[in-house]
């Protein structure tokens, strides 16, 4: 199991930070792991499976 940070997360999903955390308080991103008192973190399969489905959902528009 993979933690990814911020950084690696924002080059895969390619959105920004902004927009990132935006979609995380809104329910269409997963919540980030607390990884220390200011560090956090997502699970590398949590965020695959978002890309995924993401492009399902492009796909059948």
């Amino acid at each position: 199991m993979k933690v990814l940070r911020l950084p690696d997360v924002v080059a895969r999903v390619g959105l920004s930070k902004s927009t990132l955390w935006r979609r995380i308080n809104d329910g269409e991103f997963p919540e980030p792991i607390k990884l220390g008192p200011r560090a956090v973190g997502w699970l590398e399969e949590e965020v695959d499976a978002w890309i995924k489905s993401r492009s399902r959902t492009a796909n059948s528009e």
